[in-house]
Order: structure tokens, then C-alpha cells, then sequence
């Protein structure tokens, strides 16, 4: 098996796109998390998939609720967004972020380049992982850039 570090580091050169995976908690409020492993599955039914750490004080809230929201970020303003995401902080995350419940209640980020609200149609384990298949019920984009995750560091496109 190849080691953790060694792993890291060649998985690093993969440019992901970065998003805030968003849902409720039991009480209704709102938490994340920063994601960067985000994939569309499929295109009948329409399915996405997230990934997100069993650590994750969010992971559970998403089981339990039974939906999410992708909320892709757009460059400039997103990096910020991105680094309050992935640290701790529960509510803290959201204080100073405009947001709006969409069609399953899961916060959808006035910032995001795009967004796709879905309700939770299996979990599967993998690793250390989660991995939240979703149902896309509702989504949509505007025009901009994207931010992007390399090496360690965020990025965005040349043009």
C-alpha cells in the first residue's frame, strides 16, 4: 500500500473545483463543511456525489437530515469562504454569510458560482469516508470563475 504523505502529495496534482456542502442540524440551524470531492453521477436520474470525512461535525447532520446543498465557489470571495468552512466553528461558519433555505431546507450560499440542493438517496462507506449520493431536486448558476484546489493551495483559471 502506498504511504499517506506519498499519496497526498501525487493526489495533489489533481485540480478540484472547491464547494461548501451545506444541511440542518436537529435544531434547524445551518452547518458545513469545505469539499473538494464533488462528482456528478449521473444525468438520469440526475445524481451527485459528495464526500465527506467521518470526523466531520457535519457528517452526521447529513444523515440525519437526509439532504444537502453543493454550493460551488467562485474565485476572490470563495477562498474566504473556503478556509471558514473547512475549520471548526459550527455556527460560527455562517455568521456574516447571506443564505437561503431551498426546495429540501438545506442553506444554499448567495455567493455561489452555482449550487444543487438534493435529498440524500444513499451513503455508502468508503475509507473514512461517507460517500452522500444526492438526488438533485433544484440548482442553479451564474456566470463567473471558478475556484480551484491544487497542490495544497487555492487557484483559479488563466485566461
Amino acid at each position: 500500500m502506498i504511504d499517506e504523505s506519498e499519496f497526498r502529495r501525487v493526489i495533489g496534482h489533481f485540480a478540484t473545483g472547491v464547494s461548501v456542502v451545506t444541511s440542518c442540524r436537529g435544531d434547524g440551524a445551518a452547518c458545513g463543511l469545505t469539499v473538494s470531492a464533488v462528482s456528478a453521477l449521473s444525468l438520469d436520474p440526475t445524481l451527485v456525489l459528495v464526500c465527506v470525512s467521518h470526523g466531520s461535525e457535519t457528517h452526521g447532520w447529513i444523515r440525519e437530515a437526509g439532504y444537502y446543498a453543493v454550493n460551488v465557489l467562485e474565485e476572490g470571495k470563495g477562498e474566504t469562504l473556503a478556509r471558514r468552512f473547512a475549520g471548526g466553528g459550527g455556527e460560527e461558519k455562517f455568521r456574516g454569510t447571506a443564505w437561503r433555505p431551498e426546495r429540501t431546507g438545506a442553506p444554499v450560499l448567495d455567493e455561489s458560482l452555482a449550487w444543487l440542493d438534493c435529498r440524500v438517496s444513499a451513503a455508502l462507506e468508503g475509507g473514512d469516508h461517507t460517500i452522500f449520493v444526492g438526488e438533485v431536486l433544484a440548482a442553479d448558476a451564474r456566470e463567473g470563475t471558478p475556484l480551484l484546489y491544487y497542490r495544497g493551495g487555492y487557484g483559479r483559471f488563466e485566461s
